[in-house]
């Protein structure tokens, strides 16, 4: 019966972690290589992160690059997944416990599981947060002014979004 217990902790601490890790910041890098000139990838990049709520913070001309931002809204499926995955998971502590010290086994895992709104209320709470897109723009002097290198640095997720969406012909850089 206790290495029942054990087991029944051991996915708790995961299942905290998992709760914990649906918050953490993917902030990732990518360059690319594109066929066309500065202007277009520009123009193109401008209006699709503006259809997407970020808004220019500041612009370095010098090293020609841009800083967006956007607020990032909570997902509400996540944030019920999580309360769901907590609930779950509380529910079977109460029961392993009260399996283990031969008391009534719905009282137990009906008071533990009533903490798990906890998890979506830590999610909705934490997620929501300011999120910053950086992009840079250059040619490329190793072949020819018509390669253009664009180094952007945004969340992971709007990074794939971006690269299903680009409508230039491009190469990813390493």
């Amino acid at each position: 019966m206790f290495s029942t217990l054990i087991l029944t902790l051991l996915l708790l601490i995961g299942l905290f972690f998992f709760i914990r890790g649906s918050i953490k910041e993917r902030t990732e890098t990518v360059t690319l290589a594109c066929q066309d000139n500065a202007d277009n990838i520009l123009s193109y990049l401008r209006d699709y992160f503006f259809r997407r709520a970020y808004r220019v913070k500041s612009i370095h001309p010098e090293e020609n690059k841009v800083v967006l931002e956007g607020f990032v809204a909570a997902s509400g499926f996540l944030a019920v997944f999580l309360s769901l995955l907590a609930g779950c998971g509380l529910f079977s502590l109460g029961l392993v416990l009260a399996m283990l010290f031969q008391s009534q086994s719905l009282y137990w895992g009906l008071g533990f599981s009533l903490l798990a709104p906890l998890a979506g209320w830590y999610y909705w709470h934490r997620a929501r947060r300011v999120e910053q897109v950086v992009f840079r723009l250059d040619s490329n002097p190793e072949t020819d002014k018509t390669q253009t290198v664009i180094t952007i640095q945004a969340h992971r997720d709007e990074l794939i979004e971006l690269q299903k969406n680009f409508p230039f012909a491009y190469q990813v850089r390493e």
